[in-house]
């Protein structure tokens, strides 16, 4: 990759390279559903450490070359705090890169040319860190690595897998952590995909997220039902190391009871190194789980104490990452699917074919951009990749050049028939049906009744989907105010009673004269979130009165338009959303059918002289007493503006525990920050 660029155009692309690779180190790491393979990510890393490199004056304080994993994210499993920080490896991608690194470690301790310098050369297994801490020999706290000083503490999930002993056997130190991989089998992974599709469950997009899925999970009884399996690569903190070198400490915690990889050798050189590498990368499919590479470690402990660690790594361990791996097929039709927020997805249907030791018949296509940007028909001979072991994708077309039609992307939803559009400088196709796009019911509908919209009690998911099923809600949410005629059918049904029933048509009526904010939100319409709804309905007062000046402005109406976007907030995404939603059929059908049933009284705010008023408010943090979005109406009805940033213009920071960026800013700027109790009492004095 280039680096003949500018220091400012350098500046502009680490800042958006550290916030892409944190943003995929989060889904990765806390949140278990990568978005990008293994091969792209690391580019992005090597993209960015070039960069650095080349501008090191311009390292950020957030820069990815600085961080490990990724900062937990909000867990029902306690944190636990690692006495010895688990570090992450650099990566190799080819031969002179690990030649490089032979010679940086002999450069560094100054050893002769004809010094051998001896590494443990082991199969890099694709699963998540673990840390098992022994003392006296027994299992006292096992914790997933997090962001390398804070884990998450998983030692009852780890008691249901049976390669961890919860007694180590033989002579051990008093307190041992022992440091590997929690894993899970292809044959067990497929097992568990199969089950899952049998009742309708999530699908794991490979071994690593759904161990890691099953072992962070709140309750161990379903870690307990999936197979996992784990093993050793090294140790933390020890009150004693049994070996002066990688590979006799490594001998004796297989000794104690732990499994290690089996493929565990040592190299006496670079050349033996490769060697080993290619007889694994050779052996690679037929191997019972997956791995991603070879971990390559310099032998001798007091070499590696004198070689230390810079940033994130040791320098005395490198992962010798291998190539994304491919095959040829033939893309026999592209099918588009429906997802639960409209986005339509093209997937390929392939003939069947062997990607590294898994047959392969589906790929994503991603959007209409891409399937463009390949040029791909049915028919066409592809190129399939499963980089990193994570969802296949095409990565070339053999046979553009041939004759054959092009493929065309649908304007309609192949679902219910709506408008599919794609907004300006976006590249997803998504359906404007909504509400009554079969695709996109129960989610819809959970949205509009959730309590943040209409809050319906009684009507969960569940209920929702059952509904949905018996052909009951299928005009809308205007379906829900009918189901009082359904009274006898409810009651009919398993588990209600008829105090339950008469529950959910009470909660149901209570809702006849919805607040018109929270009826607009909770028809789930692109870009109006709660407080545009608000905004937008502080404007315009009533429903039809907004209808009319959307309508008008889609039509090309200048003024009408104006009025939208002259409201603070409101922008011309929010008007074309708007545009949409009205000039598709179906949402008309379903908004006039909801109106017919609700009449929400015309939108006033209230408000009161307070200490705040005219003021602008942020809160950040968490909220213990209640939601952001009631804070937020609270400030409204003080006469304040409760916005979503900290700047120049805000004159009061309401900070909640686990306050971050909008916290600091506020000291930077000078702007008065109170806590939660502080605000209450502003509220009460207004009252």
């Amino acid at each position: 990759m280039s680096v003949d660029i500018t220091e400012a155009e350098a500046a502009n692309e680490l800042m958006r390279l550290a916030k892409a690779i944190a943003r995929h180190n989060r889904l990765y790491h806390a949140e278990d559903d990568p978005e990008i393979s293994d091969a792209e990510f690391d580019a992005l890393v090597r993209r960015n450490a070039e960069l650095e490199e080349a501008f090191p004056h311009l390292v950020r304080e957030d820069s990815p070359s600085k961080a490990v994993g990724h900062e937990i994210a909000a867990s029902p499993l306690s944190k636990v705090t690692h006495e010895v920080r688990m570090m992450s490896l650099d990566n190799a991608f080819s031969d002179e890169e690990v030649e490089d690194f032979v010679a940086r470690v002999r450069r560094f301790l100054s050893l002769a040319e004809d010094e051998p310098v001896v590494m443990t050369a082991e199969d890099k297994i694709d699963g998540l860190s673990c840390s098992l801490r022994y003392e006296k020999g027994e299992l006292v706290m096992a914790a997933t690595r997090g962001d390398g000083q804070v884990g998450e503490n998983v030692t009852a999930n780890v008691a249901h897998i049976d390669d961890i002993p919860k007694m180590l056997r033989g002579n051990v130190p008093d307190v041992f952590e022992v440091r590997g991989e929690v894993y899970m089998a292809k044959q067990d992974f497929a097992a568990l995909n199969a089950a899952q599709e049998e009742v309708g469950g999530k699908l794991f997009a490979n071994p690593r997220n759904a161990a890691a899925g099953s072992l962070r999970q709140k309750d161990d009884s379903v870690t307990a039902k999936r197979k996992l399996r784990f093993w050793a690569h090294g140790w933390g903190a020890a009150s004693e190391v049994p070996g002066e070198t990688q590979m006799e400490v490594m001998q004796a915690i297989a000794g104690w009871g732990l499994p290690i990889s089996p493929d565990l050798t040592l190299c006496n050189s670079t050349g033996e190194m490769l060697q080993h590498y290619r007889s694994i990368s050779e052996r690679r499919a037929q191997l019972p789980y997956e791995i991603d590479g070879v971990v390559y470690k310099v032998d001798r402990l007091d070499w590696q104490k004198r070689l230390g660690i810079v940033a994130k790594a040791p320098r005395w361990a490198m992962a010798h990452k291998f190539p994304a791996e491919r095959a040829e097929t033939i893309l026999e039709s592209i099918d588009i699917q429906v997802g639960r927020t409209g986005k339509l997805t093209p997937v390929g249907r392939l003939a069947p074919v062997l990607v590294g030791g898994v047959t392969v018949t589906n790929v994503t296509l991603h959007n209409r951009d891409e399937i463009e940007r390949l040029g791909v028909r049915p028919g066409d001979r592809v190129v399939v990749q499963r980089a990193g072991d994570v969802i296949p994708q095409v990565v070339d077309n053999l046979t553009r050049a041939e004759e054959r039609a092009a493929f065309v992307f649908p304007d309609h939803c192949p679902e219910c028939g709506s408008e599919a559009v794609n907004e300006e400088g976006e590249v997803d196709v998504r359906c404007t049906g909504g509400l009554i796009c079969k695709a996109q019911q129960l989610e819809r509908l959970k949205h509009f009744v959730s309590r943040v919209a209409l809050y319906i009690e009684g009507l969960g998911e569940r209920t929702i989907a059952d509904f949905l099923a018996r052909g009951w809600l299928d005009k809308g949410p205007g379906d829900i105010f009918r189901l009082k005629d359904r009274e006898a059918d409810i009651l009919a049904l398993e588990g209600w009673k008829e105090r339950s029933v008469e529950n959910l048509l009470s909660s149901i009526e209570a809702k006849r004269q919805p607040d018109a904010a929270r009826l607009l939100f909770g028809l789930g319409i692109r870009h109006v979130g709660a407080v545009t709804a608000r905004d937008l309905l502080k404007n315009f007062h009533t429903l039809p009165a907004l209808r009319e000046a959307a309508e008008k402005a889609r039509a090309g109406d200048e003024e009408a338009a104006a009025a939208l976007t002259s409201i603070d907030g409101i922008g011309s995404a929010v008007v074309e959303a708007l545009g949409d939603f009205f000039h598709e059929p179906h949402n008309v059908t379903v908004w006039e059918d909801i109106l017919s049933e609700v009449s929400p009284p015309e939108y006033v705010v209230e408000t009161r002289q307070s200490a705040v008023s005219g003021k602008t408010v942020v809160f950040t943090g968490k909220l213990e007493t209640m939601s952001r979005d009631e804070a937020k109406a609270q400030a409204e009805r003080l006469g304040a503006k409760a916005s979503g940033s900290v700047s120049a213009k805000t004159d009061l920071l309401v900070a909640g525990p686990g306050a971050g960026s909008k916290l600091k800013k506020a000291a930077e700027l000078g702007i008065e920050v109170i806590d939660e109790a502080a605000w209450a009492e502003i509220v009460a004095a207004a009252e």
